[in-house]
């Protein structure tokens, strides 16, 4: 027998919420199995950390007197979807025949999902769009999964039993989209875009694409037609898309999915690419699917982006000492937080949590090429790392993962600790009486208070 302080010491995974006190419970080299105890009295609030590795509960403790707002968004305790409501959705599609009417009597399909950079929890709805394959009478050994990761890296096999979850994996073969070869071309956008696509997904008889709903810098949010363009399309096809029709216009307090030059050739790309069937999806904080948009890839995904635009939008807490902004669930590509961080006081601190194993992404093939560009190279980036947030701003960055060259990617003035207690003893040296703290707590999915944008035909292709 064991007492549970030994149990602990042994890094076994015990299954208990919340895990530890800014530590991953997460046996392995090099990595800690355990938090020191709060000492004396302590607020504490709980944050999902290591999405698509376990996606545990970790506990931040605060000193007990300073002042805690939790910003959850709207949509946090929005109902989970059980197996027969996510079945119920996808049968009763949007705009668009049910699946198993269009896949009757063909011979092959091809199904798209998104990478580890994205929250998506495609294992609870990949076996219900199977279902509706077979019932349609695909062959079983004619379904295949193709990863849709654009210019980010190819996936390899543990990452993607994490997406599509093992039962998936066992029975169905999967591939890697090749952004430099085997795309075949599918037409010519009206903005002048050759559009090429993977030639396994052009040659299927259904092509079937499922995304995650969130937001997304430049094409409005993410889903629906991405999974095309950037998502199975050629390199020169996604760097025509994003060097010469990046929007950069600006609307106040505004996402834009129609007035959109972006994301309009993406929609047409889609269309060129004969998409049969679209499956978008919604995820609470914990990245639970609640809601899902099934059928026609341009008007489901309109329909998700209507509702995500009330689920994911969050009150932001004005002006505090300090703002924490937990990555999950895209701790990878997570960055500084930046809408988040900025609405920290003048001579506050921003703290970002990256708990992930994999870190921040170390690859990006559209960037890695512009960079590369003019005979640049590696030395030549560490010349010039980002300038700080503002001035009077203090970043910290806790993390247990981060290793010096994902370090580099923010301001030399940056903090780096690897437990809660590091990072919060940098605060308390920073902020040594009371303090106010904003904590967003999936901030990577969180936004502020926004409008969509109305409809423009030309969007629609």
């Amino acid at each position: 027998m064991t007492n549970r302080r030994k149990f602990l010491q042994q890094g076994v995974v015990v299954f208990s919420t919340p895990r530890l006190i800014g530590t991953a419970l997460s046996a392995g080299m090099f990595l800690p199995v355990a938090a020191a105890s709060s000492k004396g009295s302590a607020k504490t609030v709980v944050i999902p950390t290591h999405e698509h590795f376990g996606d545990i509960e970790e506990r931040l403790d605060f000193p007990a007197s300073w002042d805690i707002h939790v910003q959850e968004m709207a949509g946090h305790n929005a109902p989970v979807l059980t197996r027969d409501e996510i079945r119920h959705r996808i049968q009763t599609p949007i705009a668009s025949q049910p699946l198993r009417e269009i896949a009757a009597g063909k011979k092959s399909a091809v199904i798209t999902f998104d990478d580890c950079t994205r929250p998506t929890p495609t294992y609870d709805v990949a076996p219900v769009v199977v279902e509706e394959l077979l019932a349609a009478g695909v062959p079983k050994d004619r379904i295949v999964f193709l990863c849709s990761y654009g210019t980010h890296r190819p996936m390899e096999r543990d990452e993607v039993v994490r997406k599509l979850g093992p039962e998936v994996i066992r029975q169905y073969p999967w591939i890697n989209h090749q952004i430099w070869e085997n795309c075949k071309e599918v037409g010519t956008t009206s903005n002048k875009n050759r559009v090429e696509v993977d030639q396994t997904f052009a040659a299927a008889d259904v092509r079937v694409t499922i995304s995650g709903i969130k937001v997304h810098a430049s094409a409005g949010y993410g889903g629906g037609a991405k999974a095309v363009l950037p998502g199975v399309a050629s390199f020169q096809t996604i760097q025509f898309n994003h060097s010469n029709l990046i929007d950069r216009k600006s609307i106040p307090d505004t996402i834009r999915i129609f007035d959109n030059g972006m994301r309009a050739d993406m929609v047409e790309s889609a269309k060129l690419a004969k998409v049969d069937f679209s499956v978008q999806i919604v995820y609470n904080g914990r990245r639970k699917v609640c809601g899902i948009f099934a059928g026609d890839i341009l008007d489901a995904h309109i329909a998700a982006c209507r509702m995500a635009i009330k689920h994911y939008t969050t009150k932001k807490f004005p002006k505090p000492d300090i703002v924490v902004y937990n990555g999950y669930p895209q701790t990878v590509q997570a960055g500084m937080g930046g809408d988040w961080i900025r609405s920290v006081r003048d001579g506050g601190t921003g703290l970002v949590i990256l708990q992930n194993p994999q870190g921040l992404a170390a690859w990006h093939q559209g960037i890695e090429h512009s960079l590369g560009q003019n005979g640049r190279t590696y030395l030549d980036r560490l010349l010039t790392q980002p300038a700080p947030l503002r001035n009077d701003v203090q970043l910290i960055v806790y993390s247990q993962y981060l290793d010096r060259q994902q370090m580099v990617k923010y301001p030399k003035s940056t903090i780096f600790a690897s437990t809660w207690d590091e990072a919060l003893r940098a605060l308390q040296a920073r902020h040594k009486g009371d303090a106010s703290v904003a904590v967003y707590p999936y901030g990577a999915i969180q936004h502020s208070e926004y409008l969509l944008d109305e409809p423009q035909s030309a969007a629609r292709g």
